[in-house]
């Protein structure tokens, strides 16, 4: 890394730390900021910025928590780089389980009135009043967490990270192109699976099971292999570059997205298979792989962050 991506590491830090409305424009300021500060330095010490220097300075200039803390109003729980960090943790927990025990209430017949009041009543005693625990557990957890970083700094020193690696390096994308393969594998003929396993003795109602439905064949079948194929070239240019280009990225939201949609409309399109536990049992894993890679898209996108001009003056105080 060099003394440029030191510092948009720092910068994306900062601003994931920060409400959503508020990260692109202090993001584009704090840019400006650190490259001149930065700049500064080298120039008083006669040489080129580079990454040692850019992590000695940016160490020097605090803490990304602490960073953040200037550009927002800061809780005073526990610490106040830690503040709203608890607070989203606390409603995300208390949300959890007061929802938790509510569907587990409703279960019950509710036959009248009067029912409907002595399940509220339970979910309050059962569920609403013993989850305050939650919050407590919190508190203890940030509290050693502040602890922690006081009693050993070095621990909590900053390090950059760079936004295009690979989540697991070249090994992981390796293993996700022979998941791809193997899928590729099942897609063109699930019975193979059959044959290999059982040597072609399998029973009948197990071949039944992984047959597929004409109309699968000639819909979405052909469509879901050619999805899968696009992908092995563009997971193949990754790994020889040993990272995610930000020209790749595009084309894997959109090649993840039609995916998405393919697989979705496989589901909630006519059978798959000719065996009806086989064919359900798919569509369950369809659905479930959707809502996992459009979990990933969304919580990618929530973390970007694109610095832009400053609509007002954030002042760092």
């Amino acid at each position: 890394m060099n003394a440029n991506d030191v510092v948009e590491s720092y910068i994306t830090d900062v601003a994931l730390r920060l409400p959503r409305r508020q990260r692109n424009d202090v993001a584009f300021e704090l840019r400006a900021l650190l490259h001149d500060e930065l700049q500064g330095r080298a120039d008083i010490a006669g040489v080129a910025p580079d990454a040692a220097m850019a992590i000695a300075f940016l160490r020097d200039f605090g803490r990304p928590e602490d960073v953040a803390a200037r550009y927002r109003p800061a809780l005073t729980i526990i610490d106040p780089a830690d503040g709203q960090r608890f607070v989203r943790a606390t409603v995300i927990g208390l949300a959890v389980l007061w929802c938790l025990g509510l569907v587990a209430g409703l279960r019950e017949p509710l036959d009248s009135p009067s029912d409907v009041l002595r399940m509220l009543g339970q979910w309050w005693g059962g569920s609403v009043l013993p989850s305050l625990w939650w919050p407590g557990v919190l508190v203890i957890g940030f509290g050693l967490a502040h602890w922690t970083r006081r009693r050993w700094p070095p621990a909590s020193l900053w390090k950059p990270r760079n936004k295009y690696g690979i989540h697991g390096g070249r090994t992981a994308m390796v293993m996700a192109v022979l998941g791809i393969v193997c899928g590729l594998y099942v897609l063109i003929e699930p019975r193979w699976i059959l044959d290999v396993a059982f040597h072609g003795r399998a029973a009948p109602a197990a071949y039944d099971a992984l047959t597929y439905t004409d109309a699968f064949r000639h819909r979405q079948g052909p469509w879901l292999l050619l999805a899968l194929l696009l992908n092995l070239p563009l997971f193949a240019a990754v790994i020889v570059k040993g990272r995610w280009a930000p020209l790749l990225r595009q084309p894997e939201l959109v090649l993840g997205t039609v995916t998405c949609a393919l697989m979705l409309w496989t589901a909630m399109d006519g059978p798959i298979f000719v065996g009806e536990a086989g064919d359900q049992t798919t569509k369950s894993i369809l659905v479930l792989l959707v809502v996992i890679s459009l979990g990933i898209y969304c919580l990618r996108w929530y973390r970007s962050v694109r610095p832009t001009p400053a609509s007002r003056t954030h002042a760092l105080h």
